[in-house]
């Protein structure tokens, strides 16, 4: 008996699959040159990405310039603080939504790795043009280290001076239990449109309670994904993963021990992947106290001074000393 029903289960599945497909938004055709303007970047199909800037005081150009590219759910604004305190020290943070997230076009849909590649490509277009001269660094915060790891990798990468990889977003399939991905794939090929929350999954992204309680009220960050959304994300997470070793620039990775979302294993996974650094300009950072946030955890000052000081001589040793952890 348990043969025909098993066979009828998976004739079921086949047919539901046939049906069902994750929901991808991609971007329309180029149109002109990336700009910006009316405090949003202007991506090359139209599409108008809020942003957010942080600019030093007076009229000096900026000792460097970071395009800092936010989280999965996450928007512009969780540079807020950081941004700050950088612009306090000379140095210009320029940060947008990311399609599908924040007030970006297409809110809650996967908008595909290409197009959130191209739009990084596109921003740095457009803040070179208008920092000529000045060191430009790309920074990204779990999805967004993803992100700028696969920009780097593909065709035509975005000319930058270096890297900051926060908790980049790289737990890919190939570290993931089979019946996470197996789960995953059978839920974005029968209900791709259903909603997932992290609620009681028992993880703490951060020790900073104050902060966390205000992104629960933030109405701009998404509380539920869409389950073809999570999909993206991983293959996302696949493809930085395989990225690892063709990031031939300066890079800083940081990571925390108390990250509960990216497990270590993935993390030395992809600092193996690195191609070997002969100039010492690829570094690794490891935080006893950090958390998945660490930008913003209650020891954030401590990162945001260790990447202050790589912008400013990427062999220079780092002011938290944590990078002698990362190689213990």
């Amino acid at each position: 008996m348990l043969g025909p029903v098993l066979r009828l289960a998976l004739l079921l599945l086949a047919l539901a699959a046939a049906g069902c497909a994750p929901v991808v938004a991609l971007p329309g055709p180029a149109v002109a040159a990336p700009t910006i303007a009316d405090a949003g970047l202007v991506a090359p199909d139209g599409a108008k990405l809020p942003l957010r800037i942080w600019r030093p005081e007076g009229d000096a150009p900026p000792k460097a310039v970071i395009i800092a590219l936010h989280g999965f759910n996450d928007y512009r604004n969780f540079f807020a603080t950081p941004g700050t305190w950088f612009a306090a020290r000379g140095i210009a943070t320029y940060a947008y939504d990311q399609r599908g997230f924040g007030e970006a076009p297409n809110r809650g849909l996967w908008p595909g790795e290409r197009a959130l590649a191209d739009d990084l490509k596109a921003a740095v277009h457009a803040v070179r043009k208008r920092h000529p001269g000045v060191p430009l660094f790309l920074l990204g915060e779990s999805m967004g280290g993803a992100v700028i790891m696969t920009a780097m990798a593909g065709p035509q990468p975005p000319a930058v001076d270096g890297v900051v990889l926060a908790a980049p977003a790289v737990w890919g399939r190939a570290s993931m239990p089979w019946y996470q991905t197996t789960a995953l794939w059978l839920a974005v090929h029968t209900l791709p449109s259903g909603q997932v929350t992290g609620r009681n999954l028992g993880i703490k992204p951060s020790d900073n309670i104050e902060m966390l309680k205000g992104l629960g009220r933030d109405p701009l960050v998404i509380k539920q994904s869409r389950i073809d959304t999570v999909y993206g994300l991983v293959n996302l997470m696949d493809r930085a993963m395989v990225s690892a070793s063709s990031l031939h620039v300066p890079a800083l990775v940081l990571y925390g021990a108390r990250d509960q979302l990216i497990p270590p294993a993935a993390v030395r996974e992809m600092t193996e992947r690195l191609p070997a650094d002969a100039q010492g300009r690829r570094r690794v950072v490891y935080y006893a106290n950090g958390y998945h946030m660490l930008l913003r955890d209650l020891q954030a000052e401590t990162v945001w001074r260790d990447v202050a000081s790589w912008i400013a001589d990427p062999r220079a040793p780092l002011p938290s000393g944590a990078e002698e952890r990362a190689a213990r």
